[in-house]
């Protein structure tokens, strides 16, 4: 046989940067899928619009696994399927669906994410990375959620600073001080294991 004609005429090899954009494409759908999924754990109170749901676990979480852009990106890519109308956002609470959920009265939480997750990541990255920064790049994270949901739900429903409080911050605190050591923990537990496995 001619070895002219058993040679491929094109031999493609994806490139370095093909690969890396494949790679981080795949680890923010795989993120925002996450944070979906951890909407979807919700539990109603009776007393406030606000729901309790994992999203916020899964933004601090993201915030220490990811580089800074990567997890901004993550949080952004979120919020554009939910504003596309994609089932992305806590179900079940009148708020509707696309754009009328993302700046309904929960909207202060949700655009809060990706500076969150950014604000995370950076704190986390410029520390010795132990378990106790950890906790506290995930607390700052969580203190900015709860601080934009409580600035939205203010302007959103014009009552008093102590109501929107007792709607929007204080009935979450013991569950969100969970959820910090939780992504703390599993944060410095993946880290560990990588090091193990190097």
């Amino acid at each position: 046989m001619n070895k002219e004609l058993s040679t491929p005429l094109v031999s493609w090899t994806p490139s370095p940067t093909a690969l890396t954009w494949l790679r981080s494409s795949g680890i923010v759908l795989a993120g925002s899928a996450l944070v979906a999924i951890c909407s979807h754990l919700t539990l109603p109170l009776w007393f406030t619009p606000v729901p309790l749901t994992m999203q916020p676990f899964a933004v601090l979480l993201l915030g220490l696994l990811l580089a800074p852009r990567l997890a901004t990106a993550t949080l952004v890519t979120y919020l554009v399927e939910g504003a596309m109308g994609l089932p992305v956002f806590a179900p079940g609470f009148g708020f509707g669906a696309g754009m009328a959920h993302l700046f309904g009265p929960t909207g202060g939480y949700l655009l809060s994410y990706p500076a969150a997750a950014l604000l995370i990541s950076h704190v986390w990255r410029g520390s010795s990375r132990s378990f106790s920064t950890a906790l506290l790049s995930a607390a700052v994270g969580n203190l900015m959620i709860l601080t934009c949901g409580f600035l939205w739900m203010t302007a959103y429903v014009h009552a008093s600073a102590w109501t929107v409080l007792a709607l929007t911050v204080l009935p979450f605190l013991p569950g969100d001080a969970l959820k910090v050591v939780a992504a703390a923990a599993v944060a410095v537990g993946l880290q560990r294991a990588r090091r193990h496995k190097a």
